[in-house]
């Protein structure tokens, strides 16, 4: 299989022949992924407006919405997480939800105007016995027209491709930090780990999902190394969620201070930069977000969502909320395909 962290980055992926694509670095270093960290503001969001503009229709906000089909009760550790075994947060174990279940809720997420359905079970990976399940909802799930996204823990080969086989569109799998940063977060699961599933997923041919978690009191050299390591993958993501740590009384990272919101902003627009093909999704922590601070985050080359009233256990704005504000600053959504033959 291949090894992601050991594959040397020869080229990023080109936008079609239509668009001019911006000449990017054969690898981005930290500290070039820092400079543009330090950059003045407008002159950043400028930057990235810029390149968001070459690649993208800058009026336009693709709509997810994500399910616990399996919650709590998860061995890893993971510091920010409610649905570790280990915190103290009141998130009780579930067992798989049954498929009409999750057929329900991906009908109505596609009513509210979803084009992409992301199904996430708290597992450190899945057993053998519970692939022709999630597979039989990755199957159902695409009939109904929606782009399907998993995120089942780690995978091994033939779990992806199994997966694959299914129809699955999209695999997350987060890096959630740099990996100078990571073992004060995560002890259960080593980066490594991480980096062998996302090189599972893309031998399989699955699109990669894969972004991390910012406020977690990491450094801002450790969020440039968080976005250079997701720059670097060959290819990088097709989606990057960039969520704000939502702190969850029970759990390690209870107590941690907010980041700055300009922070957050610049880390959008370093992203964008960064990875200037690639869906850069505002994840957890919007709830807790200005309107103004999310329309920042827009303008600085953000174009997806995760759209509905709960992540996987954190609540998210309204939906009307969203449309709403779709409709103040003029965004349009991104029109979904049709129903699976």
């Amino acid at each position: 299989m291949t090894t992601i962290a050991t594959i040397p980055v020869s080229s990023l992926r080109r936008a079609p022949a239509v668009v001019k694509a911006p000449q990017a670095p054969l690898r981005w270093e930290v500290a070039d992924v820092a400079a543009l960290y330090e950059l003045p503001f407008m002159d950043l969001l400028f930057r990235a407006q810029q390149l968001h503009r070459e690649h993208f229709d800058a009026n336009e906000v693709q709509l997810s919405t994500l399910l616990s089909i399996k919650t709590g009760g998860c061995a890893e550790d993971c510091g920010y997480c409610p649905q570790a075994a280990s915190a103290d947060s009141g998130v009780a174990a579930t067992k798989l939800m049954p498929l009409a279940e999750v057929m329900e809720a991906a009908q109505a997420a596609k009513d509210q105007g979803a084009t992409r359905f992301c199904m996430g079970a708290a597992w450190r990976s899945p057993k053998e016995r519970d692939m022709e399940n999630v597979t039989e909802m990755v199957r159902e799930v695409r009939a109904l027209g929606l782009e399907t996204c998993m995120t089942l823990g780690m995978l091994e080969a033939e779990q992806a491709q199994a997966l694959k086989d299914a129809g699955l569109d999209y695999y997350n799998h987060n890096l959630d930090s740099s990996p100078e940063f990571y073992g004060d977060i995560i002890t259960t699961r080593t980066y490594q780990d991480r980096l062998d599933t996302l090189g599972h997923v893309r031998e399989a041919g699955i699109n990669v999902c894969c972004g991390g978690i910012v406020g977690m009191g990491e450094s801002r050299l450790q969020r440039a190394g968080l976005i250079a390591q997701l720059a670097n993958l060959s290819p990088y993501p097709e989606s990057v969620p960039i969520n704000n740590l939502v702190p969850v009384p029970g759990t390690p990272l209870a107590d941690t201070p907010p980041l700055d919101p300009f922070e957050f902003v610049r880390t959008i627009a370093v992203a964008r930069i960064t990875m200037p093909l690639t869906m850069v999704r505002l994840s957890a922590g919007r709830e807790q977000m200005a309107e103004s601070l999310q329309a920042l985050c827009f303008a600085a080359g953000a174009n997806s969502i995760f759209y509905g009233d709960k992540l996987l256990t954190t609540t998210n704005p309204q939906a009307d909320r969203d449309r709403q504000l779709f409709d103040r600053l003029g965004l349009k959504v991104q029109g979904a395909r049709p129903a699976a033959q």
